[in-house]
This record gives structure tokens, C-alpha cells and sequence, in this order.
């Protein structure tokens, strides 16, 4: 997607997320997530105006700015894709946030206090090597700071209705708590946030569907309609339980 199909993308959304987040919760995510979930989450990874934070997968980098302005911490933000990337620098600048564009895996080199993987675990097939490269660039003590879809893999039958199929790759929770002891982690908090995340994917599938026709307008129906057809999903599955999600921080122990 180039920069301007993105602004594009954004601004056609934007009316409609705002009004499902609610005042103050929109800060330009494009997740489940609300402002005050992700300021708690940073706060039990202690970040602090000390802490070196590398937010991985971070889009246009509404929470990371979010964060950063908040905590006033040293931030770097990557993301594999350059319209993203630019975006997030037009909309930090005037403040101290630095980003770049990088395929992850590989995680870029460095030595910092907290990694951020924000709502994109999902779309990593193997997580195994990530956490790994992870952990790599924590000193002991460090803090991984991430959300976490969890589920059995999807079937032959529901990657057939998913959008993006190929994004979503579920991993059961006793499997990822075996990967992170496995790369060096420990889990100092976990907490579901399923019900919530159901609440926030139900008001974005209420908001989408009033703001239809302008969304229509400047996207086309194709666009629509999957965004759509994912938002159903999502809700249904969180709230039957096809899928949880979770709010997680893991330090990293020494070598």
C-alpha cells in the first residue's frame, strides 16, 4: 500500500473509529486496543523516561506515539512498511520518536529496556525465532511487552472465510508460554482481555457499518466488504471463545 492509499485508508476510517473508540481512546491504532489499555500495558513493563523502548510492528505508530509522549522514553518504531513508516514520522514530528523500515524478522540490532509488539503476534507463523531475536536485544531484566491472540490454528474452513488468512496463525496459550521459557522469558503478567477486545471489535463493526456509504465512497466495495467480513469474524470468535486474547509482559532472565 503507498503512502497516499494508506492516508487514504486512514481518512476514510477515521470518522468511524473515532466514534467506536470513544473520547480520548482513539489515538490512531489500528487494532482492538484503547488508549488506556496500551498506557497500562507500557506501565506494567515499567517504562519510565529512562527506558529505551523498540515497538516492533508499529505501523503508523499511534500508540507508540501515544507512549512515547506519555513516559517520555527514548522510542524507536519499526515496520516493514515504508508508507507506514512515513506517515508515522509526518505525524511525530515536533517530538523525539525515531523510526525505520525493516523487515522483522530480523530484529534490529541495539540494547534496549522494552520491546512492544502490539496486536500483529498473530501474523507471525513461527514465533519461535522471533521471540528469540527478542530476547537478543534485552539485557537481563528486560521487558517484552505484547498482545496475544490465542486459539487453536485455524481449519482448512475458516482460513477459507478469513481476510488476510495468511495473517493469522493462532497459537494455543500453553504453547506460547513453553516458546517464551524456551527463548529465555518469563511471564510477570498476563491478563485477558477478550470481553473487552469483544466490546471494541463489536462498536468498530456498529461504527463501519453507519459510516458505509462514505467508507464505500473513497475505498470501493471490495475494501469495505472485507473489512467487514473480518470484523464479524473477530467478534464472533472472541465472543464465543473461538479465540482469546491477552495482554502479556515477560522479562527477559539472565543468560
Amino acid at each position: 500500500m503507498s503512502q497516499d492509499d494508506r492516508a487514504t485508508y486512514d481518512k476514510a476510517l477515521e470518522r468511524a473509529r473515532s466514534a467506536a473508540y470513544g473520547v480520548g481512546e482513539f489515538v490512531g491504532q489500528e487494532s482492538f486496543m484503547l488508549a488506556s489499555e496500551i498506557l497500562a500495558l507500557a506501565k506494567r513493563a515499567h517504562i519510565s523516561e529512562r527506558s529505551s523502548v523498540l515497538d516492533l510492528c508499529c505501523g503508523v505508530a499511534g500508540p507508540g506515539r501515544l507512549i512515547a509522549g506519555e513516559f517520555g522514553c527514548s522510542y524507536l518504531g519499526v515496520d516493514s512498511s515504508a508508507s507506514a513508516i512515513s506517515i508515522a514520522r509526518e505525524r511525530a514530528q515536533g517530538t523525539s520518536c525515531r523510526f525505520m523500515v525493516s523487515g522483522i524478522p530480523p530484529v534490529p540490532a541495539g540494547a534496549y529496556d522494552v520491546v512492544l509488539l502490539l496486536e500483529t503476534l498473530l501474523a507471525f507463523r513461527e514465533k519461535t525465532r522471533l521471540l528469540a531475536e527478542v530476547a537478543g536485544v534485552l539485557e537481563a531484566g528486560g521487558r517484552f511487552a505484547f498482545t496475544f491472540e490465542e486459539g487453536e490454528p485455524l481449519t482448512d474452513a475458516e482460513r477459507a472465510v478469513m481476510p488476510h488468512a495468511d495473517t493469522v496463525w493462532l497459537t494455543p496459550l500453553p504453547e506460547l508460554m513453553c516458546q517464551l521459557e524456551s527463548t529465555g522469558f518469563r511471564v510477570r503478567w498476563l491478563a485477558d482481555c477478550s470481553e473487552a477486545h469483544h466490546a471494541t471489535a463489536d462498536s468498530l463493526l456498529n461504527a463501519y457499518s453507519a459510516d458505509a456509504l462514505e467508507i464505500v465512497t473513497q475505498l470501493g466495495r471490495a475494501a469495505f466488504d472485507d473489512l467487514l467480513d473480518a470484523h464479524v469474524l473477530w467478534s464472533a470468535w472472541l465472543k464465543i471463545g473461538r479465540v482469546r486474547k491477552f495482554a502479556v509482559v515477560a522479562e527477559k532472565l539472565s543468560d
